[in-house]
């Protein structure tokens, strides 16, 4: 890593340094900056506990246990200036003991850190936020076979990055990060970098050790959640075009459970989603800023008679005061994964929002302009 000099146009080295040496410690230092940094890995990750010691009939403790955008187990292991042996073989043992973890569990575990070191809120709430549903119950959290290895180390011995890359080829996701600190004067500069699987390669390999496990494994000849979620859609878009309901007429069939249409306003949009055991039409508030998405809720539950009264009913008011998001709808009960539902589901959809739309959009766009919310943008629609 190298200054450069604007006015002499020159560059000039940075001095490398070891962790040892500058009284960095893993724990109390590199594990607490990945914590409250975890982008640093190069995509969004869900710290759900450090220092993990829930297994059986050991002292054990996994430095950081996570989770991605897919709801699959990140398990990272941290070293200093030296990866060490046997890195390998603790982050397999760590991935077999929280294979088996279930989704009730993990929201028990990120429930403990929650309450340990972040003054308390919902596990689950915030887990759904994270992965984007509506429902706990509907997390798909630590699917079979999908759980992901990260190392991190100043430097990585040859048994380790060898037995990664072996790893790699099998079609398990594991993930070495050269982490390296340089001083510049008193400021000490940290460098970052993923070096197994390289960059530009990463996405070649894993699709490619993908395929090989792909075609050595027996089909499985299941309709997995998102090829369901797609066929409900499928059906469901059909019948909104069908009733006319412009809103939707554009949309794709999805693999996830929600599906978002336009309002007009930044960051709100009417929403359809269904989960195991109901269906919604509603109006949902996501916007980054909490403060924002309850001001505009506020204002329109000070409408909710009105409102009420142009739908035809009550409605379900549902500010989470824990929560970034806010939602106005309606639910009704269906077996939502039972595809001989799904004609009646699909029709409650439409003839609801036929009602919902009218009676929310005038309010909102009056509200919205009075708060000086922003007109929709591409983006948002």
């Amino acid at each position: 890593m190298f200054r450069v000099d604007r006015n002499l146009n020159r560059i000039s080295p940075l001095s490398r340094k070891r962790f040892g040496e500058l009284g960095f410690r893993e724990r109390e230092h590199l594990q607490e900056w990945l914590v409250h940094q975890p982008d640093a890995l190069g995509e969004d990750l869900l710290i759900i506990q450090k220092e993990f010691d829930g297994f059986d009939e050991t002292r054990e403790r996994l430095d950081l246990l996570a989770l991605d955008r897919d709801g699959n187990l990140v398990i990272i292991e941290n070293k200093l200036d030296d990866s060490g042996r046997d890195v390998t073989w603790q982050a397999l043992k760590y991935t077999a003991y929280v294979s088996a973890l279930k989704t009730r569990q993990l929201v028990d575990i990120y429930q403990q850190y929650l309450d340990r070191y972040e003054g308390g809120g919902s596990a689950a709430q915030r887990i759904c936020e994270f992965l984007e549903v509506e429902d706990i119950s509907d997390a798909e959290l630590n699917r079979r076979n999908t759980e992901r290895l990260i190392f991190i180390a100043a430097n990585f011995r040859k048994e380790v990055t060898a037995t990664v890359l072996w790893l790699i080829g099998r079609g398990v996701n594991a993930k070495c990060f050269r982490v390296q600190p340089f001083s510049f004067g008193e400021e000490i500069l940290l460098d970052l970098q993923q070096i197994i699987p390289p960059r530009e390669a990463a996405e070649y390999m894993v699709n490619l050790a993908a395929k090989e496990v792909e075609e050595s494994a027996n089909a499985e000849g299941q309709m997995r959640r998102h090829d369901m979620r797609m066929g409900y859609w499928t059906l469901a878009l059909q019948r909104m075009r069908d009733d006319r309901l412009a809103i939707f007429s554009n949309l794709s069939p999805s693999k996830n459970n929600w599906l978002w249409g336009s309002t007009g306003v930044s960051k709100v949009h009417f929403l359809l989603s269904f989960t195991q055991q109901e269906a919604r039409v509603g109006l949902t508030m996501v916007n980054k800023d909490q403060a924002e998405n309850k001001r505009l809720f506020d204002a329109l539950h000070a409408r909710k008679e009105e409102i009420e009264g142009k739908f035809g009913g009550p409605l379900l008011w549902l500010r989470k005061d824990d929560g970034i998001q806010s939602m106005i709808a309606a639910s009704q009960n269906f077996s939502g994964f039972d595809p001989g539902e799904w004609p009646a589901m699909a029709a409650w959809m439409s003839e609801t929002f036929q009602k919902f739309g009218p009676a929310l959009k005038p309010a909102l766009l009056e509200v919205a302009a009075g708060l000086s919310f922003a007109g929709e943008s591409e983006d948002d629609a």
